[in-house]
């Protein structure tokens, strides 16, 4: 298996803190997304490789592994469990590797533990396949209601659902979707992470939303009723006489649905900004002279 230099493929050092690989991921991926590269082939390949550096790089303990064992990380605990065992035994005598065409591992492993021999192969033995790291570019809009999109990983179609509710930056898992196992192991998953934009008026905080509305100063000041925009329709607000600036209101149950809670869902939050009129009429002009005199 040829060596891939996970730092390398970043573009960040050894030393890297999680922030700086997490920002050079979303750059590359960015770059190379088979969206924006349709047929090449250069594209994707990089594609893959980037999201597969994060995806091992990204976890503590999978760089934790990586950085001792190089290309055969996933094998950790495998080189764990028999470097105790081979301690236990005192010696090389009762163990094997074998290193010939069927050998699933590095010639590392074989540096490690081979040339050892025993009664009981590690040959046959079968072990999980790598897990695949990819991530989806959505609109707010597309992930208000749970819904179904199809995949491209690798060579693979896969149909995914997509819960209602998700957060940007979120991170789901796919079992079975990764890569192939080795010797007859289990597939890897797929970990598909999640990145969204927010094109509408409105601010999301969880699964409330917050939106700030112009209140007429008339209405303001008289109350009345007022028409304002939800996330999936209108509503209609009574205001109350006399309303201050920067009022704020809340609509129970109007906000965005609570992540794999069906039919829940947060509250919308308005904040009344009151509007002053940008010119007036000599009739109007005279009334506020009015209630100036007033002390109004």
């Amino acid at each position: 298996m040829e060596f891939i230099d996970y730092y390398k493929v970043l573009g960040v050092s050894e030393k890297a803190s999680g922030k700086e690989i997490k920002t050079a991921y979303r750059k590359l991926a960015r770059k190379y997304h088979p969206d924006l590269n349709p047929d090449n082939p250069e594209a994707e390949r990089k594609f893959k490789q980037v999201n597969e550096a994060h995806e091992v790089l990204s976890d503590p303990e999978k760089r934790k592994k990586y950085d001792q064992y190089g290309k055969d990380w996933q094998h950790a605990e495998e080189f764990e469990k028999a470097r105790a065992s081979r301690q236990q035994a005192g010696g090389y005598g009762q163990y094997t590797y074998s290193s010939g065409p069927e050998s699933d591992f590095s010639d590392f492993f074989e540096s490690m533990f081979g040339g050892f021999s025993s009664g009981r192969s590690q040959r046959g033995r079968g072990f999980r396949g790598q897990d695949f790291n990819a991530s989806l570019d959505l609109d707010l809009r597309e992930v208000y209601q749970t819904h179904k999109r199809t995949l491209t990983v690798g060579d693979r179609n896969i149909r995914i659902t997509i819960p209602a509710g998700i957060e940007d930056g979120q991170t789901i898992r796919i079992k079975g979707y990764g890569g192939p196992g080795i010797n007859g192991g289990p597939s890897g998953d797929l970990y598909i992470t999640f990145h969204l934009t927010n094109s509408t008026s409105f601010r999301r905080k969880g699964a409330n939303l917050y939106k700030t509305v112009e209140l007429p100063l008339t209405t303001a000041v008289l109350g009345g009723e007022l028409t304002v925009d939800t996330f999936d329709g209108k509503a209609k607000l009574k205001v109350k006489p006399l309303t201050q600036n920067n009022t704020r209101v809340k609509l129970k149950g109007k906000g965005f649905p609570v992540y794999k809670k069906e039919g829940q869902f947060g509250d919308l939050h308005i904040t009344y900004q009151v509007s002053l009129p940008r010119e007036l009429t000599a009739e109007q002009k005279k009334l506020f002279e009015s209630l100036r005199t007033t002390n109004l």
